[in-house]
């Protein structure tokens, strides 16, 4: 038996110096707080995104974020989808698609008239910052407020994973300063503990700033429109108020308790201050929607120890559940830090990916895509939940595909075609996101089968049957979508134009045929048979025939490798190799042959461009390498030496500096990988052995416990 807080705390993230692209994050799953070196949100202007990447150099925002926290820019056009609309001719005639979105101009470029729905589209709604709470620094009284980490001395961090606490510590004016931090495991609430004799002397107190939303591509708050928001202070006792905030349409509260001392506007727009007079202050803030209730229940009587408490009990029992794998003994040199990383994103995603959303890719940290969320990584940022032994946690965001399954459908049939069509880029009402990629992707449409396959499996027996049930029309409509999609050629059935493969730097228009698109179709209607049958009814056979008659992947003649599409050009070699996916992220079928699926394997890892990957790629590369056999290459993928394939001190997977200074996508499919690589797959049968997915040379030395083996 692994021993799981040992294994836990040889990583417990420990910093010494402020750096702009260190922040750590407590939280949980519908949530987040994100600290800088002060264990607070002091200094904003420090880790400012978009400054940073003015200066190309890398930063992290420090926001408070949640799942329900969206605002709108005002729309006094009303613009609607079919403005964004562009006609495609099909063999099942005209068909408009939501394409009409110019990335370019969203970039800083100029817009011009034709896109100007599809922008407002885009880029509402978006998730809002809710607010900061840091400290107030001054060297002596009436001087000018601290603005800068490096006026800290002996600045020390440290976020114990086992209970999901962050303790930092520094020097200022000649005194020292403590600071605890945790999350309500439940609740959207934090809470601090700030040690010094500062805040004895009025030197030291805690600010809170409310910014206003912001619709950038990668912003997260928009600090320069003071007159656009309101923010109101109701006293409730002597230690407790209630700030409101409006911005435009959207309203929510922040409910605050403290121990001791004084909140009270400083003047400044959106801006409070609480002082005290004692050396110890706590402090505890819940965000709630306004006309929830969540703010005021149970806060009266929260303090900072039962938040606390909470969060303890709450990662404890997270680390003692589910799976666990300890590379201890290994003598291969890269061991220790896959296992730094295997910890680090079990923390990141549990925080960011676990809630009642599908998460964005920079969870719940900083904006990307203005907050909304990528449907086709759902299963890069969670499907691991269910491997780990954890599912539960993968179920919390399958509801939300129920509640849009309506829109779904609509998309479909403006499209002629049957059932429900998932979108791509999203928020949480589910309408689509004008955009000339995600409009024509269509390698999302299976993932939420493939979820649900993954939790039906992780799941007790008893809970099967209630799952099947619930989810019978979701599997049945997402496979009615599938088989109406496909188009039939002289007895063959093809993914036909316009469609955009999951390596998107294709001709949506001309492209036919993609390899693991074609796989992922066969696998998804095979997930929709099986639940047919666990509902005793019979498989359905108009999709069979579509199984049985599914155009294989094209192959390059010469070479004898899959390419990535059927249609010319046939392979490019940057960005996603998702080709591989189609024997790795789906398990073994009757369309791919694993000898060539290997050879494409090492002839992509031979020639790729490495600097245009994404952080999924490594982990769906090491997926591919360990079902062909390769065990000495799924290593090797997994820790590719590439920009693209670094995890900072935190566990961060930045892509693009400060425009995507952290990916959660590449530590959910980390995980996907290693459970894969140490449990193998069911499919295999007897001829799969233990930890299939490392080296069998002695140079690895896995133990693992706990998984749910693949299918």
């Amino acid at each position: 038996m692994i021993d799981r807080e040992s294994l836990v705390r040889r990583h417990t993230v420990e910093i010494t110096r402020p750096d702009p692209s260190h922040v750590l994050t407590v939280g949980n799953g519908d949530f987040a707080y994100t600290a800088d070196i002060t264990g607070m949100q002091t200094f904003v202007s420090y880790h400012d995104q978009s400054a940073a990447f003015a200066e190309q150099r890398l930063a992290v925002t420090n926001a408070t974020m949640s799942n329900w926290g969206w605002h709108s820019m005002p729309n006094p056009d009303g613009f609607v989808l079919d403005d964004a609309m562009s006609t495609y001719q099909t063999a099942r005639g005209p068909v408009r698609y939501p394409d009409k979105f110019d990335t370019a101009s969203m970039m800083g470029g100029e817009l011009a008239e034709e896109f100007r729905a599809g922008a407002w589209l885009h880029m509402n709604p978006h998730r809002i910052d809710l607010g900061r709470i840091g400290l107030r620094l001054r060297t002596a009284a009436g001087a000018e407020p601290e603005t800068h980490p490096e006026a800290l001395t002996n600045p020390r961090q440290r976020l114990d994973l086992w209970s999901g606490t962050l303790t930092s510590s520094f020097e200022y004016a000649g005194q020292e300063v403590r600071v605890t931090t945790v999350a309500h495991p439940h609740h959207a609430r934090v809470a601090f503990r700030i040690e010094s004799d500062l805040v004895a002397s009025g030197l030291a107190g805690v600010v809170l700033r409310f910014p206003y939303a912001s619709d950038g591509f990668f912003q997260t708050s928009d600090w320069a429109s003071p007159d656009r928001h309101e923010s109101t202070l109701e006293g409730l006792g002597e230690e407790a108020a209630r700030i409101r905030r409006v911005l435009d349409d959207t309203a929510y509260a922040v409910r605050l308790a403290w121990t001791e001392g004084t909140l009270s506007a400083t003047g400044e727009p959106h801006e409070f201050e609480l002082t005290g007079s004692a050396t110890t202050l706590e402090l505890v803030a819940g965000f709630a929607p306004d006309e929830s209730e969540e703010s005021d229940e149970g806060l009266g009587s929260d303090t900072f120890a039962s938040v606390a408490g909470a969060a303890a009990a709450w990662w404890r029992d997270f680390w003692t559940s589910g799976a666990a794998v300890d590379f201890a003994g290994s003598t291969d040199p890269r061991a220790a830090e896959l296992e730094r990383r295997v910890v680090l994103s079990q923390y990141v995603t549990a925080v960011n990916s676990s809630g009642s959303l599908p998460p964005q890719e920079s969870g719940l940290v900083a904006n990307s895509w203005q907050g909304k969320f990528h449907l086709e990584m759902h299963w890069w940022h969670a499907a691991h939940f269910a491997a780990w032994g954890r599912p539960e946690l993968l179920a919390r965001s399958m509801d939300w595909y129920l509640s849009i399954l309506d829109s779904a459908r609509e998309t479909a049939r403006r499209q002629s075609y049957e059932g429900a069509r998932w979108p791509k880029h999203v928020g949480p009402d589910g309408r689509e996101s004008p955009s000339d990629i995600g409009a024509l992707l269509v390698w999302q449409q299976p993932h939420p089968l493939y979820l649900l396959e993954l939790l039906y499996r992780a799941q007790p027996e008893a809970q099967r049957t209630e799952l099947v049930t619930r989810f019978a029309e979701l599997v049945e409509e997402t496979a009615r979508f599938m088989a109406s999609f496909v188009e039939e050629r002289s007895g063959t059935y093809h993914l036909p134009a316009p469609v955009m493969p999951a390596q998107e730097f294709y001709d949506a228009k001309t492209t036919e045929d993609p390899t693991f698109e074609l796989a992922y179709w066969w696998y998804g209607l095979e997930i929709a048979q099986s639940w047919r049958e666990r509902l005793s009814q019979e498989r359905n056979k108009q999709w069979q025939h579509i199984q049985d008659n599914l155009a294989a992947p094209h192959r390059d003649p010469d070479r004898g490798i899959y390419t990535a599409v059927a249609t010319e050009p046939y392979l490019r070699r940057d960005d996603h190799p998702s080709l591989l996916s189609a024997l790795g992220v789906v398990p073994a079928g009757p369309l791919i042959d694993a000898g060539v699926m290997e050879a494409t394997l090492l002839d992509v890892l031979g020639d790729w461009q490495w600097d245009s990957a994404w952080g999924w790629d490594f982990p769906a590369m090491a997926m591919t390498a360990t079902r062909v056999g390769r065990p000495d290459l799924a290593v090797d993928a997994l820790l590719t030496d590439t920009s693209r394939n670094t995890y900072s001190a935190v566990g961060h997977n930045p892509q693009f500096g400060s425009l995507l200074p952290l990916y959660n996508p590449a530590n959910g499919g980390l995980l996907a990988a290693v459970s894969l690589m140490a449990a193998g797959w069911e499919s295999a049968g007897t001829d799969c052995p233990d930890t299939p997915g490392f080296p069998r040379d002695g140079s690895w030395q896995v133990q693992h416990e706990g998984f749910t083996v693949w299918p």
